[in-house]
């Protein structure tokens, strides 16, 4: 039995996708979350999942946060994005925090169990058109975003941003940077209190939608 969690904040949408999945009698939908946190703290309780269908717009904590964290604490569970939103930042963004495949969510049942199937083999299962938005984009790079939203910070704060945004510690932003690392703690402080944000997840999260990073 292959063993499915859902993420989904509209419980009808989240209701028709578990009948479509369980058409097929090798696949079992074990629990259904109406938000990424939830999904998480469920995995943290118990991830003998195989496979996550994940939504993007959700409350609290987003598809492609939760699918970044999935893919860094339980590499097994593949992750297929499941949602009406098929732009390319999308795109970039899911395939970048780790999942595994992208559909829309009028998929027909048929669709959606052969891209199972697909994801726990190995491959990467697209809809047709999310494929050649894919391609696009490797033939044309991301598309820049405008600066929407900058949150007043300084420079300096900005260079330490792009650092936490490529995974770097405390320590090696000081070394880079040429700063202590209580200095380079206090701008992450004053980074997250500027963007009215928690994490790092929520911080890159931000920055990339307001178009700083």
């Amino acid at each position: 039995m292959i063993k499915i969690l859902i993420a989904e904040d509209i419980s009808k949408l989240a209701l028709a996708l578990k009948e479509k999945i369980e058409f097929g009698v090798e696949f079992k939908v074990t629990d259904i979350s109406s938000n990424g946190k939830e999904l998480i703290d469920r995995l943290e309780k118990n991830h003998a999942v195989d496979i996550v269908i994940m939504d993007i717009n959700m409350p609290v904590m987003n598809g492609i946060e939760a699918t970044e964290i999935i893919a860094n604490r339980w590499p097994h569970i593949k992750v297929i994005m499941s949602t009406v939103f098929d732009d390319e930042q999308n795109i970039f963004d899911a395939i970048m925090a780790g999942a595994s495949g992208y559909m829309l969510k009028d998929e027909p049942p048929a669709k959606v169990h052969r891209s199972i199937y697909e994801a726990l083999e190995g491959g990467a299962p697209m809809s047709p058109m999310i494929a050649k938005k894919a391609l696009s984009l490797l033939r044309n790079g991301v598309p820049k975003q405008e600066i929407t939203e900058d949150y007043e910070l300084t420079k300096r704060e900005l260079e330490i941003l792009e650092q936490v945004a490529k995974g770097l510690s405390y320590d090696q932003i000081s070394v880079n940077l040429f700063i202590s690392y209580g200095t380079a703690r206090k701008h992450v402080e004053n980074i997250y209190k500027k963007m009215k944000v928690h994490n790092k997840i929520e911080a890159i999260e931000k920055a990339k939608k307001g178009g700083i990073l």
